[in-house]
């Protein structure tokens, strides 16, 4: 278990920001990959002033028609009026456009939704319950994916334990784990990998959890895989604070530029509607 005085620092400083300082920290895209908008944390009242536009030229070497990202340039120089949908959100204000668009990991037919996170993260867990409403009643068409952010040491132990968990098809203990670090102040992470990984043993076994079949997990290429590709993730993003919203790899929003949890909740859906039109 960490020791005590670094345990209450720990939790004292992931309760005041879910954010990853960076030097010279910026909302600007840049090649050759992107920069998503820094999430708030925490999230006012009312959404923070953004830049009027998340729009850069595509880079030379890449055409527009390749990437498909005209519309993309369209909507963030869109008039409120006919921005989606009806005027009620504002490319800029409550969503950035990203240009270029990335690609996603699911089909032609399904629209990706990925929420990068952190299980140490306030508002992470306090977003948790809209989002577990959401995925219940998400159209058939949308494929939720989330991403535990890769910033550091302590967030790759909780990325791995996520990892686990879902390779072992126990994705529903994310609640649990969620209420262990938060409610009864259990970080799930050790001084050293070998504490970590008996520590977040003891919890899945506690849970239910065949002891070898959550070791041979842990350790398998699957979990290496997840977590190299969340490493990737959180770099090609520039991810500086969660919880952060990417719709189809076009659209980055979060709780801040929706204006609150259900508020992200009816823009994520309104996203996701205006991505299957297209």
């Amino acid at each position: 278990m960490l020791r005590p005085l670094a345990l209450t620092a720990f939790l004292a400083l992931s309760f005041v920001a879910c954010g990853h300082a960076t030097p010279e920290a910026s909302t600007s895209l840049t090649s050759p990959g992107i920069t998503a908008p820094r999430a708030a944390t925490p999230a006012p009242a009312v959404p923070a002033a953004q830049p009027e536009t998340a729009h850069v030229p595509v880079p030379a070497e890449t055409t527009t028609e390749e990437r498909g990202d005209t519309q993309l340039e369209r909507l963030a120089a869109m008039p409120a009026d006919q921005q989606l949908p009806g005027g009620r959100w504002k490319a800029g204000t409550n969503y950035l456009p990203i240009v270029p668009a990335q690609p996603t990991s699911v089909g032609p037919d399904k629209v990706e939704v990925i929420e990068v996170f952190w299980y140490a993260c306030p508002h992470c867990f306090d977003l948790e319950p809209y989002m577990q409403s959401w995925a219940k009643k998400k159209p058939a068409y949308v494929e939720f994916v989330r991403i535990p952010v890769m910033w550091g040491p302590v967030h790759r132990a909780h990325a791995h334990l996520f990892y686990t968990l879902q390779a072992l098809q126990r994705s529903d203990l994310d609640q649990k784990v969620f209420e262990t670090i938060h409610d009864e102040h259990n970080m799930l992470v050790g001084n050293d990998d070998v504490q970590t990984m008996n520590m977040q043993l003891k919890f899945a076994v506690a849970q239910g959890i065949n002891a070898e079949a959550f070791k041979t997990a842990y350790n398998s290429f699957t979990v290496s895989s997840n977590l190299a590709r969340a490493e990737e993730l959180t770099a090609r993003y520039h991810v500086d604070g969660v919880p952060l919203i990417v719709v189809n790899g076009k659209y980055v929003t979060d709780v801040g530029k929706a204006g609150g949890h259900p508020e992200l909740i009816q823009l994520i859906t309104d996203l996701v509607a205006s991505e299957k039109r297209h």
